[in-house]
């Protein structure tokens, strides 16, 4: 049943539309206020107030202020916050996707999905945050006691992309808290509006004020800039692209920030002729179109044995063709908007220039017209080596498909990129598998699997994919520092 307006209003109603800052939502110092947009009808959402570098230096304030009790807050108490936030966001689960699909323009399917996702970060670090653990040894000499232990690195900036409004947050909201972190979130302004329902739901879990304080704003850098430079600041974690990342490391360095980058991805999808193609194209179906393609973790190029390229593009192309366009509240979406009109574009830009590259569509390959920012589930064949598409993040659903003859041609073709993150490989051969894993120049790889994202496994990657793993045992070490304390011989007259 498609969702009325009244459930639509119901949820954006729960919403605050201030900044979260030391416990109490306000308005933004100057007054300002931005737009949040429906991507499906370019409706405004809500209106929200609009950080100044002085209210982020206000959020940061509150950090700090917040900082020392926070750390001495026993490690289970941290851990009961974060599991009461896991059963409250699992109680509200049809809000949050609900609320998740008008910002970003995902189908409600996916919402939901994004949802079970997204909460399992709490879950998973409500039981990692007892199990920061240390040592006490004695010296290899015998004349010393070593005492090892970990502590919260201190304040933290998170800044979250607009791709997956809840994942991304709790993400690295979740392993911050349980490791007695305070922090500063910086939400995408293109879709700040789950991130603002979810502090709530942290407020009503427990959570003290000044632990977690948000600053939505349209100008970035004037808002981070000052904090990042601030040496109160003990670390900085972003995902977004990377040349921004590239800039944000440049800024860190004066400090010596802790950083934690999850950057772009240009992720290879590698089908021998050995796989089962009924198993490759619905893995590619995964991780092509899961979030209308827009995932730095998306199968960007197709990389397929030239024996079985044929029957992979027809078979793709028509999984692809039943893909519905429509607003993520219809019942007939299958497909949600891209972000907004200049993500569009670019999609467009890479489509045609393939193809006057002498590309071939097999399907789509335009935008859908009438309202919103919708884009035609597309599938390209006998794409050059060289073309745009093939070095560039496409963010949208397009599947470019190469051939190969050998493995060795694969490999270099996979590994012929700046970037590293994820790498999708099909086939039937264990031994194989097994040396793509090891050859690949990935951080993560899905062997015959189209998804690879989980909070019990550390997602991050190479190159300039990023520095630093979210998510598993690794997840919250981005937000510890160990300190050494040697202890003089206690058998010592």
């Amino acid at each position: 049943m498609a969702v009325t307006a009244d459930q639509e209003k119901a949820v954006l109603d729960k919403v605050p539309t201030g900044l979260l800052i030391d416990g109490q939502w306000r308005a933004s110092s100057s007054g300002a206020t931005f737009d949040v947009e429906d991507p499906a009808t370019g409706r405004t959402l809500l209106t929200l107030a609009d950080a100044t570098p002085e209210d982020g230096m206000a959020a940061l304030d509150a950090a700090v202020a917040a900082q020392a009790d926070w750390a001495r807050t026993a490690p289970r108490e941290r851990g009961e916050i974060l599991r009461r936030a896991f059963d409250l966001v699992t109680a509200r689960a049809d809000e949050f996707a609900l609320l998740m699909t008008l910002e970003m323009g995902k189908p409600l399917a996916e919402a939901r999905g994004e949802v079970t996702y997204g909460a399992e970060f709490l879950r998973w670090f409500s039981e990692e945050a007892v199990r920061t653990s240390g040592r006490y040894s004695t010296s290899p000499d015998g004349k010393s006691r070593l005492l090892v232990s970990k502590k919260p690195v201190g304040p933290c900036l998170l800044i979250t992309p607009w791709n997956f409004p809840l994942a991304m947050a709790t993400r690295k909201i979740a392993p911050a808290i349980a490791a007695g972190c305070t922090m500063v979130l910086k939400p995408a302004n293109l879709t700040p509006l789950t991130s603002s329902l979810f502090a709530t739901v942290l407020q009503e879990a427990g959570l003290p004020a000044g632990v977690l304080n948000i600053v939505n704003t349209t100008t970035a850098g004037d808002v981070t800039g000052p904090l990042i430079e601030d040496a109160r600041l003990r670390k900085l974690s972003f995902t977004g692209s990377t040349p921004v990342g590239r800039s944000l490391l440049a800024a860190a360095s004066k400090n010596v920030l802790r950083t934690s980058m999850e950057l772009g991805g240009n992720a290879p999808f590698v089908v021998f002729e050995d796989a089962d193609l009924d198993a490759a194209v619905t893995g590619a179906m995964l991780a092509k179109l899961r979030n209308m393609g827009e995932a730095c973790t998306a199968a960007n190029r197709f990389i397929v044995h030239e024996s079985v390229a044929d029957r992979f593009a027809a078979a793709l192309a028509e999984r692809m063709e039943t893909m519905t366009p429509a607003r993520g509240t219809e019942d007939a979406s299958k497909l949600g908007p891209l972000i907004d009109q200049k993500s569009r574009d670019k999609v467009h830009e890479l489509v045609t220039a393939a193809v006057g590259d002498g590309a071939v569509a097999v399907t789509g390959g335009a935008p859908v017209t009438g309202d919103g920012y919708f884009y035609q589930a597309t599938v390209l064949k006998d794409v050059p080596r060289t073309s745009r598409i093939m070095q560039e993040e496409i963010f949208g659903p397009v599947a470019p498909i190469v051939t190969f003859s050998t493995e060795d041609e694969a490999v270099e073709l996979a590994n012929d990129t700046e970037y590293g993150l994820v790498a999708y490989v099909f086939t039937r051969d264990l031994n194989r598998g097994l040396r793509m894993g090891e050859r690949l120049d990935t951080g993560m790889l899905g062997l015959n699997a189209g998804v690879v994202s989980n909070a019990a496994a550390p997602f991050g990657g190479v190159k300039q994919s990023g520095l630093g793993r979210e998510g598993g045992a690794e997840g919250i070490e981005e937000y510890l520092y160990t300190q050494y304390v040697g202890i003089a011989d206690p058998y010592a007259s």
